[in-house]
């Protein structure tokens, strides 16, 4: 493969993604700090509220975690998912969507997805269901929402189900609903470092259910009937507790939510803004031998928290050769995935070959995550386009 030419000096670094945190966080986690409560208490009980109300209410709880990997661990867990049942997602996610699912003792059915959108297939989804199946985990990739009329209609035929992984849909909507009002049993999002909004490590699953609520609240702190915080606050001794199962230890700190409670009140601004960085890069790369991911449908949010670009077929310089004349310009970028059916574990496990996920295989081999941040300024997003034109131009 040829390689373009390079600057003579390497220019200043834009990293494929940056965390957009304030002067208002600073403040917030330092006063949690100081408060003398700094792991699950009222800054979590706060952020919690909080979320459910910006997501609209309507009857839903919410359960503040270390991670969007133990929210939908709590969730399979809550629903029952365990040895001998099978889970169906996409090739296309990161390991964690399915690595809880073998926590449980159960077994992931992956399938392929859509060409365009990237997300899964409902179509494969209906061609997997055996008599095992419990659960359907669609991936809303990309920020862009999976057809969830589809993929609930599916659910509702086989009494099958629903646990979304929203770690990149904050906000996303879906045929005019925001992504955890739906009809799931369990919607989880991420707040990791590189997402619409931090607590630096942590997750939020939502859920209409009470029942489910409850069980994850409990499961989410070593299966204890009370909390910490509500013992050592009471005005009266309230030290006894109870062990109803056996819990993990995947509880929030009030530090961390107290970041969470700032970056929600800023969510407005920082979707307004990828959603500018977006629609300036679809204009600007039009030209160019790539595919440029899909949008939402007309009146739908994509929430873009990731901008995946895909190099067209016979384009004259490979992905890693891409990849490396960006680097070498001082442009980050990643892939988002290798698919889980190339990964050894799953592949060897579950006998995975390339051939039977030919559009997420096909995905991947072509695709670069450029970046995309809302701490991102003009002139950056300026230089990646120009980069852009330069090598594949």
């Amino acid at each position: 493969m040829p390689h373009p030419s390079t600057p003579s000096s390497p220019p200043s670094f834009i990293p494929f993604a940056k965390p957009d945190i304030g002067p208002a966080e600073i403040e917030a986690t330092t006063a949690a700090m100081r408060s003398g409560w700094v792991t699950t208490g009222p800054k979590t009980k706060e952020f919690e509220q909080a979320f459910v109300q910006y997501l609209g209410g309507n009857g839903l709880e919410g359960i503040a975690v270390n991670s969007a990997t133990a929210g939908l661990h709590l969730a399979l867990e809550a629903l029952g998912i365990g040895p001998g049942d099978e889970v169906i997602a996409p090739t296309l996610t990161f390991t964690a969507t399915v690595e809880v699912v073998r926590y449980l003792g159960a077994d992931p059915v992956l399938v392929d997805v859509d060409p365009v959108t990237l997300n899964i297939d409902p179509a494969k989804i209906r061609a997997a269901i055996t008599p095992r199946t419990k659960a359907i985990m669609p991936v809303h990739y990309g920020g862009l929402a999976c057809p969830m009329d589809q993929i609930l209609a599916i659910a509702k035929e086989h009494g099958l189900k629903v646990v979304e992984d929203a770690a990149h849909a904050l906000p996303t909507t879906w045929q005019g609903q925001l992504v955890g009002q739906l009809q799931s049993d369990v919607t989880v999002f991420s707040f990791y470092a590189n997402k619409t909004i931090t607590t630096g490590e942590g997750g939020m699953a939502v859920t209409r259910d009470p029942q489910l609520a409850q069980r994850m609240r409990v499961m989410r702190l070593h299966g204890m009937n009370r909390d910490a915080f509500d013992r050592f606050t009471s005005k009266t001794p309230a030290w006894y507790y109870e062990v109803v199962a056996p819990g993990f230890k995947y509880n929030m700190t009030d530090i961390a939510a107290a970041m969470g409670v700032e970056q929600l009140a800023r969510l407005p601004g920082f979707v307004q803004r990828r959603q500018y960085l977006a629609a300036r890069y679809h204009q600007q790369l039009a030209t160019l031998p790539l595919v440029l991911p899909a949008e939402a449908p007309a009146g739908d949010t994509h929430a873009w928290h990731l901008y995946v670009i895909r190099l067209q077929h016979g384009t004259r310089l490979g992905r890693d050769d891409v990849i490396q004349a960006l680097s070498d310009r001082g442009i980050g970028t990643s892939v988002h995935y290798v698919p889980l059916h190339r990964h050894p574990y799953w592949r060897d496990r579950y006998e995975l070959t390339p051939e039977m996920f030919p559009q997420a295989d096909a995905a991947y081999q072509s695709m670069i995550s450029i970046p995309l941040f809302t701490a991102m300024s003009d002139a950056d997003q300026d230089r990646v386009i120009a980069a852009l034109h330069e090598v594949l131009g």
